[in-house]
Order: C-alpha cells, then structure tokens, then sequence
C-alpha cells in the first residue's frame, strides 16, 4: 500500500489579527490571514511581486495562543495540512474554502520573537532562543496530538 502526505509550510505576514470564535459544539477557531510574497524580474528586467492569501485555522488551545500572542503584521511560520470544503450561503449558493489546519506556528518576529507554539519540543527550548518566561508557560504542555481534535486520523491506513 502507498503512502500519501498532505503537510504544508509557509512563511508570511498576518494580514488581520487571528478571528477567535467558538463552534456550536464548544471548540475554539481561530482564523488567520496569512500572506506569502514571491518576487522575480520579467523579460522586460522589471521587477514583479505577487502576493498570495492563505487563510489558516487553528484548533481549541493553538487558536487561544494565536489570538493572545498575534497581532497583524507578525511574520510566522505556519505548518499543516491542506483542506477543502463547501458550505451554502445564506443565499443558497455553494461556495468552496481553501484552508490550511494548522498544527504548529513559530512566531518569527515582533512581540515574543521565536516562540514556537504546537511542536512537540515546544517547552524543551528556553530564554536564550527568543521565548519569554511567560509565553513559555502557557505552551509548553501542548503537543500536536494534544490539540488534535478527537477522532481526526490524517493516517491514510
């Protein structure tokens, strides 16, 4: 039997401040408007840039730790896994979302430089690479498959 893999890993700047909301079922979202740049020279030698708009979500103690720690502007890093999925408008129309489960952040810059929220050596790391006491507190009891909501199996076996 083969094997698939879904992970992704981008580099960008918030473009809001993370949207916390609760579901009806009482898990915490948080939304994320990430932007990722890609910049070259066309055949002319003029310089070009465009710019692409992920919208990332995080899960119950991740979604918490992004609303409390990210502001817009904050370069991060962000990994997980691609999904797709349509709901109706209020209109009855079908619409179609792109987005990315994160699983782990890393705060690159600004406020709490380096943090790393979500790896399973999150706690493991101290002071001296950028983390403050406080901030290292609130996460470093978390791993990834603490804050995998139940019954979610990315396994494809």
């Amino acid at each position: 039997m083969s094997r698939s893999l879904n992970r992704v890993q981008i580099i960008g700047n918030l473009g809001a401040d993370p949207e916390l909301r609760t579901t009806t079922g009482g898990a915490r979202v948080a939304t994320l408007s990430v932007a990722t740049s890609r910049r070259w020279t066309d055949r002319q030698g003029q310089p070009q840039e465009k710019t692409e708009w992920h919208r990332v979500i995080f899960w119950e103690k991740l979604a918490e730790l992004a609303e409390r720690y990210l502001k817009k502007g904050d370069r991060v890093y962000v990994e997980g896994s691609i999904e797709y999925r349509q709901y109706e408008d209020r209109e009855g129309q079908t619409r179609y979302i792109t987005e990315i489960r994160g699983r782990e952040i890393i705060m690159l810059g600004g406020r709490g430089e380096g943090a790393d929220f979500g790896s399973p050596t999150a706690g493991s790391r101290d002071t001296e690479h950028g983390k403050s006491q406080g901030a290292k507190d609130d996460y470093e009891e978390f791993s990834n498959e603490s804050l995998t909501p139940a019954g979610d199996d990315d396994l494809p076996f």
